[in-house]
């Protein structure tokens, strides 16, 4: 279970626009030096989506981007560019429901999620071009490789998360959940430890990471605050190290697809 009375959640500072091919553990070093901040033994790093994309060269041009029928289709329905949508298809496993301007989509890595996380918000649209932003390839991948790069700086065993707002289907607004993670209980059971009056829980899952997600979406923002990476501190997780892929709810245990 999570361990510690007091947890600090810090910004980190001057995080420059993130190009692709950002080393992005170079960039939280030189954050962290003109902060006067050391990395400590089981910090967690929590990492916007989005500048990891960026790192990732995750870009489509809309005018590189050709509607097939499916999409002319959808955009008749939803009345969005056929070339976005042919983009959210293409990283989509399925369309789940649809309105006049929204499209929920199955992302092929799980994610039930508004457009398939695709988005074109805080993105530089270079000379007028239209661009888009995909997910990583693999965030927990992309989680772990940081992890590695960052804990070669000494005994660090730092917790690494990637963080994206989702939506909620009985509330409204956004939240940040964790899409990519390393080196932390993603996903914590509960099943079969005695509650305060001693009666086993039967089916209680802690999904630790979109919970320290969550708490970092407060210091990111969701507009031009430019605070993508929360330093956490003073968390001390025990339990067995799942990746974000462990939160995904399978299809075949979805009561409402």
């Amino acid at each position: 279970m999570p361990v510690g009375t007091r947890v600090e959640y810090i910004a980190l500072q001057d995080i420059r626009r993130v190009e692709p091919g950002e080393d992005l553990a170079a960039l939280i070093g030189q954050s962290l030096a003109g902060m006067s901040l050391e990395l400590q033994r089981g910090d967690i790093l929590v990492i916007a989506q989005k500048i990891v994309s960026k790192s990732e060269g995750r870009y489509v041009r809309l005018s590189d981007v050709e509607p097939s029928p499916a999409a002319l289709e959808l955009a008749a329905t939803v009345g969005k560019d056929p070339r976005f949508l042919e983009v959210v298809l293409r990283e989509s496993s399925e369309v789940v429901k649809t309105r006049p301007n929204v499209v929920i989509a199955a992302h092929r890595l799980g994610f039930v999620m508004a457009n398939a996380g695709i988005d074109q918000s805080n993105i530089e649209h270079r000379e007028g071009e239209e661009r888009v932003l995909l997910l990583p390839k693999d965030p927990d991948g992309s989680a772990q490789r940081l992890k590695v790069a960052l804990d070669a700086a000494g005994d660090l065993n730092l917790g690494i998360i990637i963080n994206d707002s989702f939506g909620r289907p009985w509330r409204n607004g956004v939240v940040g959940v964790a899409i990519g993670a390393a080196g932390i209980p993603s996903l914590l059971s509960q099943i079969g430890v005695p509650d305060m009056f001693g009666r086993a829980m039967r089916v209680t899952e802690i999904a630790i990471a979109d919970e320290i997600a969550g708490a970092a979406s407060l210091l990111m923002g969701q507009a031009g605050q430019g605070m993508p990476i929360i330093l956490v501190r003073g968390l001390t997780l025990d339990g067995p190290v799942l990746p974000a892929a462990a939160l995904a709810r399978p299809k075949s245990q979805d009561m409402f697809r």
